[in-house]
């Protein structure tokens, strides 16, 4: 898929005392059972960690391009403040139905687990919409 791939492969295989020879096509120069093949395919492994580096370098630059720009990664939260309001102090009541409370806030039982405990309690979820965390 990707000549990081091929690098790995080519490792992998190495450790098992398992040669590579390219027969046919653009590659056909390589052979990792000898001296100059080896180092052939060495200079294709410096060049896919190479590769691998300009990636990063572009992620983090793309990253904090977005940053600066004002937004931030992930997944936007299910609840609002006032919704998670509402589920802690509903969970705090010992009457409140966990059906009824989800249907109302058009979530599923387990993300309203996410943000809230069984007696009201906030979780992680909960504390970072509130901005507690």
């Amino acid at each position: 898929r990707s000549l990081a791939h091929l690098v790995n492969t080519v490792k992998e295989l190495s450790d098992r005392k398992i040669g590579l020879r390219v027969l046919t096509g653009k590659g056909a120069q390589i052979d990792t059972t000898t001296a100059s093949g080896r180092m052939v395919f060495g200079i294709f492994a410096t060049l896919a960690e190479f590769e691998r580096d300009l990636i990063r370098e572009r992620t983090m630059a793309g990253l904090a391009s977005a940053r600066a720009r004002g937004r931030k990664g992930g997944r936007k939260f299910a609840l609002t403040k006032a919704q998670v309001r509402l589920a802690q102090a509903a969970m705090a009541q010992r009457d409140t139905s966990v059906s009824d409370l989800c249907k109302e806030l058009g979530i599923e039982r387990v993300t309203l687990y996410r943000y809230v405990g069984p007696k009201g309690e906030l979780r992680d979820h909960g504390k970072h919409v509130l901005g507690l965390t």
